[in-house]
């Protein structure tokens, strides 16, 4: 413990008092909102306090310290200065600045003293008129979430992901924002689980529509192996989506099972739910997988046999015209003793003989399928 708060001390600015009840605020921040923070606000009691005028977020802490309540600050790819301030007015872990700040993070669930830190990897489909090797199916993003007893942070990464209209829906039913900071959490674990199933909807068209056009038998013109170039790209984008799902299972079973302090009993029912539905879409995406391997092995196959088919016809045409090329060489020698040399009919009785032969074996191989 000596050494958590060692290193909180480390990333935390110094504070000065600001109000009789031990209210602080962070000295060394400007009174100015960051231009990292997209929203700040305060709710009691499941209702949005207006002030007529932005929040600042320690001017938002102490609104809440005073009156109670919880506040809720989003924030969109800040700097390590920009976070550096709210981190130290709610006492964040450093090690989950670090991951906040940074991004790239695996979905996760880690708790920290007295506050949760989560990361969501956001999907958004990516809207095309025709799948090609180039074409990019999905885009990523990411929303850690610091959840503590008053307090919710957002910061979000990436151009996709906004939360502005869950902000909205949560603030139109009051009933359900008044249990406080986990009924945010559940919020946006819902809505970027919801996310998740509508993109898979849209990736099952896709994969539907390579898959017809793999085995489709009006495509015998189109160029060996032509599909497997959008086959591997849409597999790219398929384990990129697998990225974000898989890892994020276990933490929402940890939200839904294990009792937590921070987490409404209430509300942990709910969890339930975006955990059932995610292991739905990860079962989908899983599928996926295994379907686009499957159908690159069959294009691959198809492109194989399809070259097998073009040798044996190059070599039904080689062994044909090899009996000409046999014949019209064996004339070609300048011996002045061969047999019917000198003969009336001996030039039209070669060439009826050299095309009966090539015809016979054309009629052969053609029997046998190989023509």
């Amino acid at each position: 413990m000596s050494m958590i708060r060692d290193l909180r001390a480390a990333v935390r600015p110094s504070r000065v008092s600001l109000r009789k009840d031990g209210g602080t605020y962070d000295a060394t921040r400007s009174p100015a909102a960051s231009s990292a923070v997209v929203d700040c606000a305060v709710y009691r009691d499941g209702r949005r306090i207006e002030t007529g005028t932005a929040l600042t977020p320690h001017e938002a802490v102490r609104l809440v310290r005073r009156d109670g309540g919880f506040v809720w600050i989003g924030l969109h790819e800040p700097t390590e200065a920009e976070f550096s301030g709210i981190a130290g007015e709610f006492g964040l872990h450093p090690l989950a600045v670090e991951d906040a700040v940074q991004a790239h993070q695996r979905p996760k669930l880690e708790r920290y003293d007295d506050s949760l830190f989560t990361v969501f990897k956001t999907i958004h489909y990516v809207e095309h008129d025709q799948l090609d090797a180039n074409s990019e199916v999905v885009e990523s993003g990411e929303v850690m979430c610091f959840t503590g007893r008053d307090f919710f942070i957002t910061v979000r990464h990436g151009g996709q992901g906004s939360l502005r209209a869950l902000r909205h829906r949560l603030q139109d039913d009051p009933e359900l924002l008044a249990k406080g900071p986990s009924a945010v959490l559940h919020a946006i674990a819902d809505h970027v689980v919801d996310g998740y199933i509508a993109v898979a909807d849209a990736v099952q068209d896709d994969i539907d529509e390579v898959e017809t056009e793999v085995f489709s038998p009006g495509r015998k013109g189109a160029p060996r192996g032509s599909d497997a170039g959008r086959i591997y790209q849409l597999k790219r984008e398929v384990l990129e989506f697998k990225r974000a799902v898989s890892p994020l299972l276990r933490p929402m079973q940890l939200l839904s099972e294990r009792p937590m302090r921070l987490i409404d009993p209430d509300i942990q029912k709910y969890f339930r739910d975006v955990a059932d539905h995610l292991a739905r879409v990860q079962e989908q995406v899983l599928g996926f997988d295994e379907l686009l391997n499957s159908i690159l092995q069959a294009n691959l196959a198809q492109a194989s046999v399809a070259q097998n088919e073009d040798m044996r016809k190059i070599t039904s045409w080689a062994a044909i015209i090899a009996v000409p090329t046999m014949v019209c060489g064996v004339y070609g020698m300048n011996f002045d003793h061969m047999p019917e040399l000198h003969w009336r009919y001996g030039y039209p009785v070669i060439l009826g003989f050299t095309v009966v032969v090539c015809l016979g074996i054309h009629r052969t191989l053609k029997r046998n399928g190989w023509l």
